[in-house]
């Protein structure tokens, strides 16, 4: 899908909306009523002295009462039901489509962005599904009955009231081109106020530590004194446009009244309009309010619509981004042989056996990754060293295929790691990354994310366990049911690192992945770890690290400098070389 089709949304609701189109339709007919028995009333009773017929009349009144509030009430508790459920599914497919798109998207746009786009544009839409959608349909059908009636009464006032809303929509439609422009405007600056917010609050001890909260109040301000004035243009050109509409309403209800009383007092002393009484100016009177609040709401639904029509090209944006990493359509009906197709389709049979050929990963027309090869049998371990930037992570990226690779292919067990589905291959590789991440849950809850159904408390008590978490896990009053704030706020650097190492060892996959994961720790705790990973037999371990003690044990070491591999060995034949790994070990030791 790369486009937002709100027909579709509407069409699955389409027999309640008929229901509620169905109910406006005759609580808007009900209306039409009400002046005919005030021109009675006017007419037959006032003035004819007919008073038998006024308890019909006052009955007829009543009726017309009831009426409109039950289907009123129908059509607003349809609307609102639907509208609701609208924005829910959109909201939900949005998200979906979020989270099908590759990390490289998520690279080039904010976080706050995101949050107007799920929350304020989808409430943009959820306000025409409820209830602009139903308004701006009872509108037309309420201009075509009061116009039938008032031309019952006399088709040449009714002609006043035509040239009155030709003015009125012209000026609504001015009013409309010139909101357009000016909602984009507003949403992108309500998301990068969102997004300022956000990225404060969520550094806001690192705010504290630097005492920069006047400068970030300073800079808050600047966003929300811009998003201020933004709103204002959009007041002045509301303001602008729909008092005109107003005084239209105004002078067409005064010229009514004129014109008509004329008539009724003088006669037709022109012949050129139809005699009227004066129940039927009454009558008529009537109707020019029903054909004024038409006029009246055509600002109101131009400022919704304008809102609504805006936030669609928003959203439509998110819609015509495509993954970049993409499922191999070719897998229903490539020519394998029965043991790959086992191996493509479950994390069960996966071994482990790692080789990176010839791999070359270019973005932005820079090379991160340059000619890298190497290979690792199963269960065995991989230490990756070199300087910031060097390319290490990306390494971990293009594995779990974040992000795919330029040149060269990546395999696991002899398959291209583009043949697996991405479920499967992601699953097989459990990574402890070097940005941290816990979700505001318990300790148990982040153990087992997207695990829950598959997991045991015991299975969690022996990962917090092997991790050396148990150690401050116990002492909590709640233990591992403890709730944990949001990106595990209240808990030290390194026993958050010790949650996100259980995590990743409570998932017994295949491959294990430790990027930069010990950094936190002391060398005790380091050291118990290490000697945890190294009983882990069967895992193909991979570790990202700048200290020598966590990668000497490995059973190759690649070290990489400016994306390319300078030196590939053992511990012991590294230090012989005497080159980059030798100048680190020199330095730590």
């Amino acid at each position: 899908m790369n486009k937002l089709n709100l027909g579709r949304y509407f069409k699955k609701y389409s027999f309640l909306y008929l229901i509620a189109i169905i109910s406006m339709a005759l609580s808007t007919l009900l209306d039409m009523f009400a002046p005919i028995i005030v021109q009675h009333i006017v007419d037959d009773v006032l003035i004819a002295k007919k008073i038998d017929l006024l308890k019909f009349f006052i009955a007829g009144i009543l009726g017309i009462g009831i009426g409109r509030c039950i289907f009123q009430y129908a059509k607003e508790y349809i609307c609102d039901w639907c509208g609701s459920k609208i924005a829910c599914d959109v909201r939900i497919n949005l998200f979906q489509k979020i989270q099908s798109l590759s990390a490289n998207f998520f690279d080039g746009i904010n976080s706050g962005e995101l949050m107007s786009r799920v929350k304020d544009d989808v409430d943009s839409i959820w306000n025409i599904a409820a209830f602009m959608g139903i308004l701006m349909a009872e509108v037309i059908l309420r201009v075509i009955y009061t116009m039938f009636f008032m031309f019952r009464i006399n088709w040449q006032l009714s002609l006043i009231s035509i040239v009155g809303m030709i003015i009125s929509a012209i000026i609504a439609i001015k009013m409309e081109k010139q909101l357009d422009n000016l909602y984009g405007e507003v949403a992108q600056k309500n998301s990068e106020l969102n997004n300022t917010a956000a990225e404060n609050l969520a550094g806001v001890r690192t705010v504290k530590a630097f005492t920069r909260e006047g400068f970030e109040i300073n800079k808050f301000h600047k966003h929300n004194q811009k998003y201020y004035e933004l709103n204002i243009d959009l007041s002045r050109v509301f303001v602008k446009y729909n008092p005109i509409i107003q005084i239209i309403t105004r002078l067409l209800t005064v010229i009514t009244l004129l014109i008509g009383g004329f008539l009724v007092i003088k006669g037709n002393p022109l012949n050129n309009f139809e005699k009227i009484t004066i129940g039927e100016l009454m009558a008529f009177i009537q109707y020019v309010g029903n054909i004024v609040w038409p006029m009246e709401m055509l600002g109101w639904l131009t400022n919704g619509f304008s809102s609504a029509k805006a936030s669609v090209k928003r959203l439509n944006k998110i819609y015509e981004q495509t993954p970049d990493i993409k499922e191999n359509n070719e897998l229903q009906v490539k020519q394998l042989d029965d043991e790959i197709k086992d191996a493509i389709f479950t994390s069960d049979d996966i071994n482990g056996d790692i080789s990176f050929e010839n791999v070359t990963y270019r973005t932005n027309d820079k090379d991160i990754l340059k000619d890298v090869s190497f290979s690792i049998k199963a269960g065995q371990t991989l230490g990756i060293m070199g300087a910031t930037g060097s390319g290490k992570t990306t390494i971990i990226n293009l594995l779990k295929r974040m992000y795919d690779v330029t040149e060269g292919s990546i395999k696991i067990d002899g398959i291209d790691i583009r043949e697996f589905p991405i479920p499967v291959l992601r699953k097989s590789i459990a990574c402890v990354m070097q940005d941290i991440f816990l979700f505001s849950d318990t300790i148990d809850g982040n153990i087992k994310l997207g695990a829950r159904d598959m997991m045991s408390s015991a299975e969690v008590r022996t990962a917090l366990e092997k991790s050396h978490s148990w150690e401050f896990v116990e002492k909590m009053e709640n233990k591992e049911q403890t709730v944990i704030g949001e990106r595990g706020v209240g808990l030290s650097g390194g026993q958050k690192q010790r949650i996100t190492i259980a995590r990743a060892l409570s998932r017994k996959t295949p491959v294990l992945v430790l990027d930069d994961s010990t950094s936190a720790l002391d060398s005790e705790t380091e050291q118990e770890i290490q000697k945890v990973l190294s009983e882990l037999k069967g895992m193909t371990k991979i570790i990202i690290a700048h200290r020598i003690s966590a990668v000497r044990k490995a059973d190759k070491i690649i070290v990489l400098k400016n994306g390319a591999i300078a030196e590939s060995g053992t511990h012991e034949t590294l230090l012989k070389a005497k080159g980059l790994y030798k100048e680190t070990y020199d330095s730590q030791y």
